[in-house]
């Protein structure tokens, strides 16, 4: 039987393999402001450089510089053996594909969404697929009994690929920070920026930091809402309002519900506008996005800003 996503990510990283790594944070200068928000029943976190820090301190498919792209492109046409089924250019292996992930990556991202005001996603997994696709035409060859077919086999590329491209680690005393809100009775789940394979990447990081729980048991399936779901990324409207909906199934109103992000415009802001009460992450500048505009004005202003992830207990009252 093929591996899950959460099976492949164990055997993949119980090699001896070598992976980019996250630059050290670079500190910066803000007041906390940490008391107490009555009623919250649920946190939302932000994923990637709230949860997880990248060097770009966001999801990207295309990093500067874009060497990160040419390496990532480069491992993964080499781990997947794809290289006898490509059409083959002169030069390194990772130029004959690299403009052929372009195209399918931009192709993707011109479809119009259904709602004004939404921001189409890119779903990497879908990339992959057209690009596997086209190695179809050559006997590509590979072990379906692991990888399985077309589908889950992209998604466990998207997922090797991604993990070369854009480097992932836990923010420091984020399990911790995790633990305790789930000891105080508060439920937690994820509203970002993402893919497929993104639950499974933040379970490899975090376990780094100790022992982890069954990540659905953490954050379960109806409290998580990614981009790749719906076809859209933040800010778009419909991506906060799934997220409700799916809460209101379970008797839990917006006014109850904290979205933590390290960005603004994007991520709180929108939440605000939905009914969402907010908390700004702002521990270190990669990847804060926090307009001085933004700050001041207080239709937009953040209700809360911590300078250090644990100081979310201090906000959120044990229920």
């Amino acid at each position: 039987m093929p591996l899950s996503i959460a099976e492949y990510a164990d055997v993949l990283h119980g090699r001896d393999l070598i992976w980019p790594k996250v630059p050290a944070p670079i500190p910066l200068k803000a007041r906390p402001s940490i008391a107490p928000i009555k009623g919250i029943k649920v946190v939302l976190w932000d994923c990637y450089g709230t949860l997880l820090r990248t060097p770009d301190g966001k999801f990207t498919l295309f990093p500067e510089p874009e060497i990160r792209l040419q390496v990532a492109l480069e491992k993964t046409i080499h781990e997947f053996n794809m290289w006898n089924s490509m059409y083959r250019k002169p030069g390194p292996p990772w130029q004959s594909m690299i403009n052929q992930y372009r195209d399918y990556s931009e192709r993707l991202a011109m479809v119009a969404p259904k709602r004004k005001g939404d921001v189409t996603d890119v779903n990497l997994v879908a990339v992959w697929a057209q690009i596997v696709d086209r190695l179809f035409d050559k006997e590509y060859k590979y072990d379906a009994s692991m990888y399985g077919d077309l589908g889950p086999l992209s998604e466990k590329i998207a997922y090797f690929f991604h993990c070369n491209l854009q480097a992932t680690e836990a923010r420091p005393y984020a399990l911790q920070a995790i633990q305790d809100l789930s000891a105080n009775g508060i439920r937690q789940g994820i509203l970002a920026d993402g893919q497929s394979f993104s639950l499974a990447q933040i379970q490899q990081a975090l376990a780094k930091q100790g022992i982890l729980p069954p990540i659905h048991e953490v954050f379960p399936a109806n409290n998580n809402v990614f981009s790749h779901q719906l076809g859209v990324r933040k800010p778009s409207p419909s991506l906060f309002d799934y997220a409700l909906l799916q809460l209101d199934k379970l008797g839990i109103s917006a006014s109850e519900v904290l979205h933590i992000s390290c960005r603004l415009k994007t991520d709180l802001v929108p939440a605000k506008a939905a009914g969402m009460k907010t908390a700004l992450l702002a521990s270190e500048k990669t990847g804060l996005e926090a307009p001085a505009e933004l700050i001041k004005d207080p239709r937009t202003c953040p209700d809360r800003l911590l300078t250090d992830i644990t100081q979310i207990t201090s906000v959120v009252e044990p229920r």
